[in-house]
C-alpha cells in the first residue's frame, strides 16, 4: 500500500475528485456557450486572470484523475524531493504530490495560490490528508510568490493556474530546474507561447503532449 492508496487519503481524494467532476460538468457547460474566441482569450488572458480565477473561486478547478495518477508516479520515479506547484485550488494535486514526498521519504511541496478562500480549503483538505508536514502553500499572486526564497534545486513543478501566465512562470522556475527536472502543465493548450517554448530544443527542453490536457516536458540544459 502507498500513502496515496491508503487512508485517509485515498478515501479523501475520493470524494473530492466526485466534487469537482459536478463543478466541472457545469463549467464546461457554460463554458460551450461562449464564442470560441472569446472563451480562448478569457483562458489565455495574461491581464484578467485575477478576475476570472475570482470568479471561479467556488470550483475547485483539479487535474483529472489521470493526472494526479500521473503526477504520484512521476514524483516517485525520479525519487523527487523538491516540488513546486503553480495553482494550489483546493489541493488535489497538492496532495498527489506531497503523497510521493512521503512515499519517497521526504521533501517539501511549495505552492502558490492566491485566492483567500481557496487557501484555506486547501489546509483543511491537506490535513485532512496527513500531509502538512510536507507542504507550504504561499498566498497571493505568484509572479511575486515564486519569484523568491526557492529551493536550490527543483526537481518537478506542476503548472496548473492562469495559463496565460505559464511562461512567465516558467521562466522565475528555470534557473532552479535540475538537469533532467520535469515540467507538467495542466491545459496547455490555452498557452501556445508556452507550448512554441518548450517544444523547442533550443530552449533547453525535450517536450510532449500526453493524453488530451497535458505537456510534459524535460529540462534537457
Amino acid at each position: 500500500m502507498t500513502t496515496l492508496t491508503n487512508t485517509p487519503l485515498a478515501p479523501l481524494l475520493d470524494r473530492l475528485f466526485t466534487e469537482a467532476d459536478a463543478s466541472m460538468a457545469a463549467l464546461r457547460a457554460r463554458a460551450a456557450q461562449m464564442p470560441a474566441d472569446e472563451r480562448i482569450a478569457m483562458m489565455s488572458t495574461k491581464t484578467g486572470y485575477r478576475a476570472l480565477y475570482t470568479a471561479m473561486k467556488d470550483m475547485p478547478l483539479a487535474v483529472s484523475r489521470e493526472t494526479g495518477a500521473l503526477l504520484y508516479m512521476l514524483a516517485r520515479t525520479m525519487d523527487a524531493r523538491s516540488i513546486v506547484e503553480f495553482g494550489t485550488s483546493f489541493g488535489i494535486s497538492t496532495l498527489h504530490l506531497a503523497a510521493a514526498l512521503r512515499d519517497n521519504g521526504g521533501g517539501r511541496v511549495i505552492t502558490s495560490e492566491f485566492e483567500a478562500s481557496k487557501v484555506k480549503r486547501a489546509h483543511a483538505n491537506i490535513a485532512a490528508g496527513g500531509l502538512s508536514d510536507l507542504i507550504e502553500i504561499r498566498e497571493g499572486d505568484a509572479l511575486e510568490t515564486l519569484a523568491r526564497d526557492l529551493p536550490e534545486q527543483i526537481d518537478l513543478v506542476l503548472l496548473d493556474g492562469a495559463k496565460g501566465l505559464y511562461p512567465e512562470i516558467l521562466a522565475l522556475l528555470e534557473p532552479k530546474l535540475r538537469p533532467g527536472a520535469l515540467v507538467l502543465a495542466d491545459n496547455a493548450d490555452w498557452s501556445q507561447e508556452y507550448l512554441a517554448r518548450v517544444r523547442s530544443p533550443a530552449e533547453g527542453y525535450l517536450s510532449v503532449p500526453f493524453a488530451d490536457d497535458v505537456e510534459l516536458s524535460m529540462r534537457i540544459g
